[in-house]
């Protein structure tokens, strides 16, 4: 079983670049974002939801640590009032390469569903790129449905 240790500001200074390229490298794929300004925008992005880093207001960044106090991960999580929903919003969940395929993902947000609760909040969202078969199968094994989905085409020049 793992656990969801507050990250540290060190932590932080670690995890944050890894996040901006990924975000930027989704939005290009995704044929959002052209290549040369992806990054610029995903670092303001970013930034802007996390200005004062692990003591941002509302935002919840953790480590996933598993049972032999290993760190395995990070999950970051947000709590968002509004419109009669009380909701909290996952903005990433990473687990490090040599511990993929061994369930700690799955773990954490059964953690983070407890933490969640603990907050006051009954709902849990996420975005997840299209492309990304594992992540999407992960959620609906989790019991996550799909709230909206976009779609694309990419035609030939001819």
């Amino acid at each position: 079983m793992v656990t969801l240790q507050p990250m540290t500001d060190a932590e932080f200074q670690h995890f944050i670049e890894p996040v901006i390229v990924e975000y930027a490298q989704g939005h290009v794929e995704d044929g959002q974002w052209a290549e040369e300004e992806a990054l610029e925008k995903a670092r303001k992005d970013t930034y802007s939801l996390l200005p004062a880093g692990v003591a941002t207001p509302n935002h919840y960044l953790f480590t996933i640590v598993n049972e032999a106090q290993q760190k395995v991960g990070i999950l970051w999580f947000a709590t968002q009032d509004g419109h009669g929903k009380d909701t909290a919003f996952v903005y990433d969940v990473r687990i490090d390469e040599t511990f993929r395929r061994q369930g700690y993902a799955s773990q954490a947000f059964r953690e983070m569903e407890h933490k969640v609760r603990e907050l006051g909040y009954t709902r849990i969202s996420l975005h997840v790129f299209g492309k990304n078969h594992a992540a999407l199968q992960m959620y609906q094994k989790l019991g996550y449905e799909m709230s909206n989905v976009m779609m694309a085409k990419t035609l030939d020049p001819g």
